[in-house]
């Protein structure tokens, strides 16, 4: 089953590429920022809880395209590609198993526990 759940994700992230890829920003973007959803671990440095809670809200599907149907409401590419870069980002993390999270630390997932 994790190899389906990994080419569904692959499948999302190549989805996103293509979506990027119809607004009007140089490539590079991409690249800089795919992994700026990343800094919302630093609510670890606070307690899991503060944590878990910076880190899912910056790595959930549904936040992401909201984000970016609004961008496309408003005709806002910025917005836009936040949405794109945080729906690629969470469908790269949980291509290598890297879930949403609960509040017992980073490692516990709703993918299962990392490192396992």
């Amino acid at each position: 089953m994790k190899t389906v759940i990994k080419l569904e994700e692959a499948g999302l992230f190549i989805l996103r590429i293509y979506l990027f890829s119809l607004l009007d920003y140089q490539w590079w973007w991409f690249l800089i920022f795919i992994l700026a959803p990343d800094f919302s671990m630093l609510g670890y440095a606070f307690n899991n809880k503060t944590g878990a809670f910076m880190y899912n809200i910056f790595h959930h599907r549904g936040i992401a395209i909201l984000i970016y149907l609004t961008g496309c409401y408003l005709k806002l590419e910025s917005l836009q590609l936040v949405g794109v870069i945080l729906f690629s980002h969470s469908a790269m993390d949980r291509m290598f198993g890297y879930g949403l999270k609960y509040e017992q630390g980073f490692k516990y997932t709703h993918l299962g526990e990392i490192g396992k």
